[in-house]
């Protein structure tokens, strides 16, 4: 089982020159080779418009890893003497980036890959998000006071909070760190450890009693409505406040931007360069959006913690977020509640101690089955927060309702081994549009995006 752990690094100011110095020579072993490639596919397409046979071509580059790294190894010394000065490993990280990305297109291309088009890669300019990754050398944890980590060629950097649970980990042989990560990301320097977790790696929390299952309704007015109310993290009814910290900030964000917006700013046309007010507004808007992203990751921490530490197995649903996303009107509130980000952390909690989550079929139809009778509306409007049922005459809150039968879906997934249910982590089986309007609350249904309300 891999995991990842990241930490804040407070490195001083010789340091942040030798973190950019290795995320930059990432990033020129990938332009330059990526420029080789060019070149040699141009090449021989230009001969090939001379009607040359295939074997007076041009001989092509090989893309794989190793053949790229082979040949960065022979002209190193040319194009860039400097190279002694960051580690082996940036060099490497970049042509394995490049490497990957010409193996995607080629996939891509060749209709062997699912999803949209690739497009050929580009070259990767200074204002990209620097990174770097180291595989092999002197990489770790400094087991003096669990506050500093090793890179290679860099040396023991200090880190902005405590390494402790790793390191416990890595101390007691339960974790091994195979490779880590450096990036600068929301105006700060981070390491991130790929850590592969040794034997039984769950955690079983016996202090604290846990329940059988809770059903989790996604929303926008409610960031989450709990089918069993949880105390200190939602209401009696179970509803989850969304903090809704983008929302809250737009004020000052828009002043922010309008202030940028007459200061004299970047322009590749006329090659003008940024002023010093222009920039320190960026930083300002940076900085906002970085406490923003801060705080909402909090928040989605704490709410996923106390649902895995407190419930055995956890329902919800498979949103078509991506499909929600293309409505202008709620498309930020969406994005700021950040319901990706929450399954995300669900899933590997869940899996770390030793529980259940479960994922809805994405047309399961959860807010217009009767949570009572198990009776099935046709239709159901947004604008209708009450369920009312004509069946068993029941007034209930349309979020709560689906909660409900999310939680009953539990029942019903555990009780059958087929995946026709609906609420398996793998797709389910026949055809997920056939709707039933009677029986048990397990049935496919019609495709709904009332959680977007």
């Amino acid at each position: 089982m891999l995991r990842a752990y990241r930490f804040a690094l407070d490195p001083t100011p010789a340091q942040e020159q030798q973190l950019r110095s290795h995320c930059g020579a990432a990033r020129f072993a990938y332009n330059h080779m990526l420029a080789l490639v060019k070149a040699n596919l141009e090449q021989r397409a230009a001969e090939r418009t001379y009607d040359m046979p295939e074997q007076e071509l041009t001989p092509s580059l090989s893309w794989s890893f190793y053949s790229l790294r082979n040949l960065w190894n022979q002209i190193k010394s040319d194009i860039a003497p400097w190279w002694s000065e960051n580690s082996k490993e940036a060099y490497a990280n970049g042509i394995a980036n490049l490497a990957t990305a010409l193996s995607n297109w080629s996939t891509s291309r060749a209709g062997q890959r699912r999803g949209r088009a690739v497009r050929f890669p580009r070259f990767k300019t200074k204002r990209a998000r620097p990174s770097c990754r180291f595989t092999t050398g002197a990489l770790g944890l400094v087991e003096r006071d669990r506050r500093h980590v090793r890179l290679p060629k860099i040396g023991i950097i200090r880190t902005h909070e405590s390494t402790r649970k790793l390191a416990r980990r890595v101390e007691a042989g339960a974790a091994r760190i195979r490779s880590a990560t450096i990036s600068f990301e929301r105006g700060r320097w981070h390491v991130a450890f790929s850590v592969e977790l040794l034997g039984d790696h769950t955690q079983r929390h016996g202090r604290r009693h846990r329940r059988a299952v809770v059903g989790v309704d996604l929303g926008i007015t409610h960031l989450a409505v709990l089918s069993t109310p949880v105390p200190g993290v939602s209401d009696e009814q179970g509803m989850v406040a969304n903090p809704d910290h983008l929302e809250k900030a737009q004020k000052q964000l828009r002043r922010l931007q309008r202030q940028a917006a007459r200061r004299r700013g970047r322009d590749k046309r006329t090659g003008a360069t940024p002023s010093a007010r222009w920039l320190h507004t960026q930083a300002q808007i940076n900085r906002l959006h970085a406490r923003i992203a801060n705080a909402r990751t909090d928040g989605l921490h704490k709410l996923t913690t106390a649902l895995t530490e407190r419930f055995e197995t956890i329902v919800i649903e498979d949103l078509n977020v991506a499909g929600m996303l293309a409505n202008h009107r709620i498309a930020r509130r969406i994005s700021g509640a950040g319901w990706g980000e929450l399954r995300r952390q669900l899933t590997y909690k869940t899996n770390d101690r030793g529980g259940t989550l479960i994922v809805a079929n994405r047309f399961y139809p959860s807010s217009k089955t009767c949570s009572n009778c198990g009776a099935v509306k046709t239709k159901l409007s947004l604008s209708q927060r009450i369920y009312h049922c004509e069946s068993c005459s029941i007034k209930i809150d349309r979020d709560s309702n689906a909660a409900a039968n999310l939680a009953a879906l539990a029942a019903s997934a555990a009780a059958t081994s087929s995946p026709s249910c609906g609420a398996t982590q793998n797709e389910p089986d026949g055809n997920p549009q056939k709707t039933s309007t009677a029986g048990s609350g397990y049935r496919h249904g019609k495709s709904e995006s009332d959680n977007a309300a």
